[in-house]
């Protein structure tokens, strides 16, 4: 089980929030170490199918030598259960599968294609998990590869694997890590000094449902100001009907000497707050911080365009290309009231651990999907070594 549970970490590698450029074939990748190996991991997801190139190192638990080549993804809306999404969806992953052989070269034994926990929880929801059975045989027999695996994975070994891949062994049982995705939250901590024991954190509110229950309050008023206050609401709501609950239920707080927190709002608040640290790919950051950001976000939204960030940034010696690319992203993913909505949920779950007396220490990790793939590695490399001294 533990082989099988750890192989699964590569294939979740593929919901990654950075973009990169297209190349032609591998040996034109800009690749970055010595004696690397190129993955490929398609990741089939609620609205869409996702493909990520990542390049492994040697030791890359211990040093970080992993690489993001590629990400591109293609919109299939799986979740719908249409006969036309579902075409849709195995088109899709058929044609990043074959990207990968044909123009990219990777191996088929180094590609991994993975189901996500989102459909695999509304499928159950809609009493509809046939028509995953019935994408994952109608893709084998596409690839012609009926042996192959593809799993489905859960929320908990999402989270369990979330934790071993971005949290560093050295805080790997002090921290409490939550990813906050679009519809909902997800993470957790392992409480007994070893990886089994995990305990699981949920949370059924995300950047995504935040922001569509306040455009539900605000009615015929859709002015910001409204949509400010009506947000408030909505977050006062959450907190207290969930928030505080979940966290008590947890016990993580005294548990936990580090907050970590990942998923997209958290790759957004950290490059807009810290673009000098642009090539950190985990930001401290207080909930004072977090604070000031989202009263500016509403009050001089104008302050957060590319050019304002990159003139905000002092140090000569950073890539100002380099942040505006990323503030770009940034915007193209999130607009004000996105923003507003995904802060001001950060917000509420950071406060939770805002003690008086006992401070925690916060962080936002920009890429935390490309960590997972850590924890593969490491036990790849594990399996190898066993087998070397047989």
């Amino acid at each position: 089980m533990r082989r099988v549970f750890y192989r699964h970490c590569i294939l979740l590698f593929g919901i990654l929030l950075l973009n990169s450029y297209f190349v032609p074939a591998q040996n034109s990748l800009k690749l970055k170490y010595k004696n690397s190996l190129v993955y490929a991991g398609i990741d089939v997801g609620s609205k869409g199918v996702k493909l990520s190139l990542l390049e492994i190192g040697q030791n890359a638990k211990k040093s970080g030598a992993f690489n993001i080549l590629k990400d591109t993804s293609v919109n299939t809306d799986f979740i719908s259960f249409t006969d036309e999404t579902f075409k849709a969806t195995l088109e899709g992953m058929f044609s990043l599968y074959s990207v990968s052989v044909v123009d990219y070269k990777v191996p088929s034994n180094r590609i991994f294609v993975v189901i996500s926990s989102g459909i695999k929880g509304q499928a159950e929801k809609e009493n509809k998990t046939t028509w995953v059975t019935r994408l994952i045989d109608a893709f084998k027999e596409k690839i012609k590869d009926p042996n192959r695996v593809v799993p489905v994975i859960d929320v908990n070994q999402e989270a369990i694997l979330s934790h071993l891949g971005i949290v560093p062994e050295s805080r790997r049982y002090a921290t409490f890590l939550i990813d906050i995705g679009s519809g909902n939250s997800k993470g957790g901590y392992f409480y007994n000094t070893n990886t089994k024991d995990f305990k699981l954190f949920q949370l059924n509110w995300g950047t995504k449902s935040t922001a569509n229950a306040t455009e539900k309050r605000c009615e015929e008023d859709k002015s910001l100001t409204n949509y400010s206050r009506q947000l408030t609401r909505t977050l006062t709501g959450a907190e207290q009907s969930e928030i505080i609950l979940r966290v008590n239920e947890s016990g993580g707080y005294p548990m936990s000497d580090y907050i970590a927190l990942s998923g997209g709002i958290s790759w957004a608040i950290a490059t807009l707050i810290s673009p000098e640290l642009i090539n950190n790919s985990v930001v401290p950051v207080t909930y004072d911080d977090v604070m000031k950001f989202s009263e500016r976000i509403y009050k001089n939204y104008s302050s957060l365009t590319d050019a304002s960030i990159v003139a905000s940034v002092k140090d000569e010696a950073v890539d100002k290309v380099a942040v505006a690319r990323e503030v770009k992203k940034v915007n193209g993913v999130f607009d004000q009231r996105s923003l507003m909505a995904g802060t001001g949920l950060l917000l509420k779950i950071m406060r939770q651990f805002e003690g008086l007396y006992e401070k925690k220490e916060f962080f936002l990790v920009k890429n935390g999907q490309v960590g997972w793939i850590s924890a593969y590695v490491d036990e790849a490399i594990n399996k190898q070594e066993a087998l070397s001294k047989h």
